[in-house]
């Protein structure tokens, strides 16, 4: 399942900047820092995070198409602010959720049963 582009839009511009004011401080999210592939433009994404080893997992809710996944490949990398520190991250790949799951840590049943099918992972640098 993925959500529509449509809601991604609105997302991006009504829901985006109110979650960017508290995303980076709980623990279940973070606040992605990635710069346009095209644009050079900086930009920073809330998302909900889950914890594995080495790094983060993110469920693409959006498919793995999304612009600032594309961004972090394309960087091969970037910075997320997680729990009220930036951190580096590097290593940015697409996994299957189920091929993902046994890395996360914390709140994997709510990891599995959410209905997304991609998951992208992180690595702390």
């Amino acid at each position: 399942m993925q959500f529509p582009r449509w809601l991604a839009r609105f997302n991006r511009y009504v829901t985006n900047p109110v979650r960017r004011l508290w995303a980076g401080w709980v623990p279940a999210m973070g606040i992605i820092h990635h710069v346009g592939r095209r644009s050079g433009k900086a930009y920073r994404t809330p998302v909900h995070v889950f914890p594995t080893n080495d790094g983060l997992a993110i469920l693409l809710s959006y498919g793995p198409n999304c612009d600032w996944v594309k961004n972090l490949a394309a960087a091969r990398g970037g910075q997320i602010r997680h729990c009220g520190k930036t951190i580096e991250v590097t290593n940015p790949r697409v996994l299957a959720k189920a091929e993902a799951a046994p890395s996360v840590k914390r709140r994997r049943q709510i990891f599995s049963r959410l209905p997304f099918e991609y998951a992208l992972m992180l690595t702390w640098a």
